[in-house]
């Protein structure tokens, strides 16, 4: 079954290279991340003054005004997604290597897996996993089946 040239746009706007779903991100414009946080702040309204009376009857509320600072961060992001403002992970070279080589993916280099993603620890096993993954159902299946999987695991 071949991907319609509109779903396969959609994929790429989506899937990083390294096979995270910007779409997922908490930087990403058009995410639900950010859609939930727009939400929960209108729900919230001015809830500060709410939160100060509710904190001297239990302490986590006295954390509100970081929270607060957290959640309208959260609504005001404006990252596009990796292949066009580049990655917010600090050091993370995926896009910059793949741009350079004119791939999509990782997986689709002959080096895969190397050191030039920068990536370190779980988020190096992760970018394994999902690049393998890809490789292995393809690029369309893969984000299937992962749309559902949350960013951070």
């Amino acid at each position: 079954m071949s991907v319609r040239q509109s779903d396969n746009n959609e994929i790429l706007r989506r899937l990083a290279p390294c096979g995270l779903n910007c779409g997922k991100c908490l930087f990403y414009a058009d995410g639900e991340i950010r859609d939930l946080s727009i939400k929960l702040k209108e729900r919230l309204g001015i809830f500060g003054p709410y939160a100060d009376r509710f904190s001297k009857g239990n302490a986590v509320f006295g954390n509100y005004k970081e929270f607060s600072e957290l959640l309208d961060f959260m609504t005001t992001v404006d990252c596009r997604g990796c292949r066009e403002g580049g990655c917010r992970l600090p050091g993370c070279n995926v896009n910059n290597c793949t741009s350079s080589k004119n791939i999509d993916y990782c997986f689709q280099c002959e080096e895969f897996p190397c050191e030039k993603s920068n990536l370190q620890g779980p988020l190096k096993d992760r970018w394994i996993n999902m690049n393998n993954r890809m490789k292995e159902i393809g690029v369309s299946e893969y984000f299937k089946e992962s749309s559902d999987t949350p960013r951070y695991i």
